[in-house]
């Protein structure tokens, strides 16, 4: 019977039907900030640029990553890519052509968002804040056809990350008659637009929502999370199409067809954040163990093709869709572990 014990006490019990390599990702992802700290084109004033796929996502998920290794201070690459934006922070040039305003514009949300303890970084979102027309409200925002954050839908995208900016400031703040109207526009942006949107860009919106209430309603809420729970393929994951629709890319490479890692991880994480989803409910455990039994068990990333143009193998471009994956494959499996 002792022995019995023994053996039983030796068991890893995995949180919820399968594992996952924690150690292997935060390798994977701190090598890929490796790579791009030293990539030419990522280069900028102060430290490299701040990317979607791979600089946002990273600086969204190592930090939970790194509370989850009792690891005890963050990396260098999450202060270096802080250290960049705070040294581009109060740089006042106006945009010398309409690339480098879309440009300011994306990092003004994406700074507001990290530096939440820097007034000079709402004060540049407010700033570059689009004043007047269809697109008042809104910011700038990379329009370089490529799917899903940098076509002229991505904006929606980006007024949704300034929108969690935002919420994330205290209630004093948003109420300042000089902040008051520049949250207004922002809502107004949302409203507008909100309806014609993909389910991808609805998602981030309901993650928005979670820190500013008023930017979706709870009809569409419900709506929302209606069609996302549809969406969901027989073995607990959601393919890539499903979040759209997406513009067609003919250079890209032929889709893989079924579940898709980006797409799942997007899903499972926004459900547990935003609707309060347990790994307990029969459909989300479902999707945590698809994630788990699609952990490349080498390189501890997970895989999502291109969805605009095929690269060359081994070139930095061919990763950034696996950088994005893993990084929402690992708050989702986090939040997975918090009941």
């Amino acid at each position: 019977m002792a022995r019995l014990i023994v053996i039983a006490a030796l068991v890893v019990i995995p949180a919820f039907g399968g594992e996952w390599n924690k150690r292997l990702t935060a390798g994977y992802m701190d090598g890929r900030q490796k790579d791009w700290f030293a990539w030419r084109p990522a280069k900028a004033e102060g430290g490299p640029c701040l990317s979607c796929h791979t600089g946002l996502t990273y600086m969204l998920a190592r930090p939970a990553l790194r509370q989850a290794l009792h690891e005890s201070a963050p990396t260098s690459y999450e202060t270096g890519l802080m250290d960049g934006l705070r040294a581009r922070l109060l740089k006042a040039d106006p945009p010398k052509d309409a690339h480098d305003s879309q440009r300011m514009g994306v990092e003004a949300v994406l700074s507001s968002l990290l530096l939440t303890d820097s007034p000079q970084a709402f004060e540049r979102l407010w700033r570059l804040q689009i004043s007047e027309g269809k697109d008042k409200g809104a910011w700038d925002w990379f329009d370089l056809n490529l799917n899903p954050w940098e076509m002229p839908e991505s904006k929606f995208f980006g007024v949704t990350m300034a929108a969690m900016a935002v919420g994330s400031a205290t209630p004093e703040y948003r109420s300042r008659p000089e902040v008051r109207d520049h949250v207004a526009a922002l809502i107004g942006y949302l409203e507008r637009e909100r309806d014609s949107q993909s389910l991808h860009n609805k998602l981030m919106l309901l993650w928005a929502s979670t820190r500013l209430p008023e930017v979706m309603p709870a009809a569409m809420r419900r709506k929302v999370l209606e069609d996302v729970w549809r969406a969901q393929q027989s073995d607990g994951g959601w393919t890539l199409e499903s979040l759209g629709p997406w513009k067609e890319h003919p250079a890209a490479p032929p889709s893989a067809g079924g579940s898709n890692s980006y797409a799942t991880a997007v899903a499972a994480f926004v459900l547990q954040e935003a609707a309060g989803v347990k790994r307990s409910n029969a459909n989300l455990g479902k999707a945590l163990d698809w994630l788990c039994a699609h952990q490349d068990p080498k390189q501890g990333s997970w895989q999502a093709s291109s969805m605009n143009k095929k690269f060359e193998p081994g070139s930095m471009q061919i990763q950034f869709m696996n950088d994005a994956a893993t990084a929402f494959a690992t708050l989702a499996l986090l939040d997975g572990e918090k009941d």
